[in-house]
């Protein structure tokens, strides 16, 4: 069975976006940040995990767009953080190495998809 990197690389960038809110609220008193990093960061991971169900190539190409806006939105939110010192500059460069992982790797796959849909169009 082929295992899917971006099913698995953005459920555990979830996991880790959904501590990082827990560390924030309890230990950095930041509630309103959190909670819109907390928003986009996890909903990365639902809508590709939606696109893998998709009622066409088409849209399988919006999900997968939407999740590219909402990982470019967490990097935002990751690099205020930092900029604030709510977070180490060590802390926001790990969570950021792995957002813009997710970044390449949507706008790989709406490429790919995009190309694949011109061809069946031909």
């Amino acid at each position: 069975m082929e295992r899917n990197i971006l099913k698995a690389k953005s459920f555990v960038f979830a996991v880790r976006i959904v501590r990082l809110f827990q560390f924030l609220q309890t230990a950095k008193k930041e509630y309103v940040i959190a909670k819109q990093l907390l928003r986009c960061g996890t909903s990365v991971g639902s809508m590709v995990r939606e696109a893998e169900h998709a009622e066409s190539k088409a849209d399988f190409i919006h999900k997968m767009a939407v999740a590219q806006k909402e990982i470019n939105e967490t990097i935002y939110w990751l690099e205020l953080l930092a900029a604030t010192d709510y977070l180490t500059p060590e802390q926001a460069a790990s969570l950021c190495i792995d957002a813009t992982e997710l970044l390449k790797l949507l706008t790989s796959s709406i490429k790919t998809a995009k190309n694949n849909l011109k061809t069946i169009g031909s």
